[in-house]
Parts: C-alpha cells; sequence; structure tokens
C-alpha cells in the first residue's frame, strides 16, 4: 500500500513540474513510468501477505474486522485490507515483588487478606496462548494490548476472591497446592470465554508476615525435635526388648543344665576329662581316690 501511495504522489509531483516549463516534458514522462511502476509493483506487493510461524493475521477492510483467519505462510489477500499479526504461541504474564522481574515495573506482587485477616504477598506467573480461531473477536471485542485489559485484571480478581477462604499457614504450607488448582479453574473458565487458552498458573512465591514465619519455623523445630525424641524412645523399647530376650535366654539355659545334672553325670564327665589328661603326650602324674577330684602333677 506504501508504495502504491508513493507511486501516485510520484505521479502528481512530476506531473506539476513537467508543466512549469517545456524543458520538464521529458521529466514528467518519466516520472509517470516510474509512478505506474511503484503503483503496479505496490499492488502485486499488497496482495501478498507473509504470515510467519507461531502467529496468525486478523483482516480488518477500512476497520471492519474480517471473520477470516490468516494462516503461516504466504496468503493472497485483498490489497486494500489492513492485515494484523497475532501471536499465538505461549505467552507468560509474571507479576511479582522483584524490582524489573515481573511485567510491570517496580513491586507488582499481588497482596490479598486470608481467611484470618493476614496480608500473603504473591508472585505468580501465568501461561497462557491466544486461541487461533478466536483472533478476530479478541481484536474486535478486547484490542492487542489483551494483557493489561484480560489477563491481569483476572487474575488479580481471582486470587484475592480465592485466598478469602483460605488461612495464611495453609496457604503457605498443606493447601497451597489445591489453591493453585482452584485458581487454574476459575480464570481458565474467564480465559476461555475471551478466547484464550490458559495452559499454566505458577505460585513462584508466597510471602507471609514475619511474626507468621517465626510460629511456622518455631512450630516445624517442635515438630522435629518429637520426632528425635520418637526415635530415641523406640530405640532404646528396642534395645529393652533385646536384652529381655537375651536375659530369658540365659535363664532358661541355666534352668535346663540345672535339672539335667546328676552325680553320674558328673562322674561321667570327670572320666572323660582324666581320659584327655592320660592322652596327652607332656609327662605327668595323676593322683586318684574316690572321692576327690584328682591330681595332676606336671613332669615338665
Amino acid at each position: 500500500m506504501a508504495l502504491i501511495i508513493f507511486g501516485i504522489i510520484s505521479i502528481i509531483v512530476l506531473n506539476v513540474i513537467s508543466n512549469t516549463s517545456p524543458n520538464f516534458k521529458k521529466l514528467g514522462r518519466i516520472g509517470y513510468m516510474i509512478g505506474f511502476a511503484l503503483i503496479v509493483l505496490g499492488f502485486i506487493s499488497s496482495c501478498f501477505v507473509q504470515i510467519t510461524a507461531g502467529t496468525v493475521g486478523v483482516q480488518s477492510l477500512f476497520g471492519k474486522i474480517q471473520g477470516k483467519v490468516l494462516t503461516e505462510g504466504l496468503n493472497v489477500v485483498n490489497p486494500i485490507l489492513t492485515v494484523i499479526k497475532f501471536d499465538v504461541k505461549t505467552q507468560n504474564y509474571t507479576m511479582s515483588a522483584i524490582h524489573d522481574e515481573g511485567d510491570q515495573e517496580g513491586d507488582d506482587a499481588i497482596r490479598v487478606l486470608s481467611s484470618d485477616g493476614l496480608e500473603v504477598v504473591i508472585d505468580l506467573t501465568v501461561l497462557f496462548r491466544v486461541t487461533s480461531d478466536k483472533a478476530p473477536t479478541i481484536l474486535r471485542t478486547i484490542g492487542e494490548d489483551y494483557t493489561n485489559v484480560v489477563v491481569r485484571p483476572i487474575v488479580r480478581t481471582k486470587i484475592r476472591d480465592l485466598a478469602a477462604n483460605y488461612e495464611a499457614v495453609s496457604l503457605y504450607s498443606s493447601k497451597r497446592e489445591e489453591f493453585q488448582q482452584r485458581l487454574f479453574t476459575a480464570v481458565e473458565k474467564e480465559f476461555t470465554k475471551r478466547g484464550f487458552s490458559l495452559e499454566q498458573v505458577l505460585i513462584r512465591n508466597l510471602n507471609l508476615p514475619q511474626s507468621v514465619k517465626a510460629a511456622i519455623e518455631s512450630k516445624i523445630n517442635a515438630e522435629q525435635e518429637s520426632q528425635k525424641m520418637r526415635f530415641v524412645l523406640d530405640k532404646e523399647r528396642q534395645e529393652a526388648d533385646r536384652k529381655r530376650v537375651e536375659a530369658q535366654g540365659i535363664s532358661d539355659y541355666q534352668r535346663i543344665l540345672t535339672s539335667t545334672l546328676s552325680d553320674k553325670l558328673l562322674q561321667y564327665e570327670k572320666i572323660k576329662t582324666q581320659r584327655e589328661l592320660a592322652a596327652s603326650p607332656n609327662a605327668k602324674i595323676i593322683i586318684m581316690d574316690s572321692k576327690s577330684s584328682p591330681m595332676i602333677l606336671s613332669g615338665n
């Protein structure tokens, strides 16, 4: 379109110049040729629009949005149409307390009130994309600045509404996954109605008041100490059981041994011992009688 306009202007200007003096007649003819060539070239180039990967084209005719979406590749279009390109790749929108980390400058974290009246500061990232066939509707009803018109206010509103149902400590610990899932469901519903596809809601950080953090840390430390003490007690109890079993075994052994000993058995054991001593190669003298134990005199 720019080439067409430039060609028309060239023809007009050079025509005016050629009429001012007969010496510029030849220049006027050249101007006509150049202008006509520019118009033809501009018309031909305006008939073709290249759409890159990950984008779609929305056509507008004098402000009226056309329903047909141009997909990636080379597309033939009406040269008087305006084509507005929409990014349909995954996009992220971050709201963070850290300076220059989010899409807005400064501290852009979401501050919510929990059910117990405490302020919780949440850093959040939303992953979403424009639904290709909904791009004309988005341009017509929302515009190109959809992140600030739709994405940002919907997410901030939903997260505040849902956080009011949870205690601060629950958000920080046991209910965090549940809260994130409920937030995803609520935001996805609103996004779908407006032509967006929600992929993920990521709670990047969740900050509680310092007093609450200290109380949580104290509780965690107490639980750890309690678990440690239970471990020690279980270990001592197992050791006591082991000693009790060992003592019972010794007691049973002694009882069995005592009940089986007799004079004849003792006499038999003495004879066995004396035989072993007699068979020993060491020189010795064994003095025996019927009442006492043998006396052994070594000859070495």
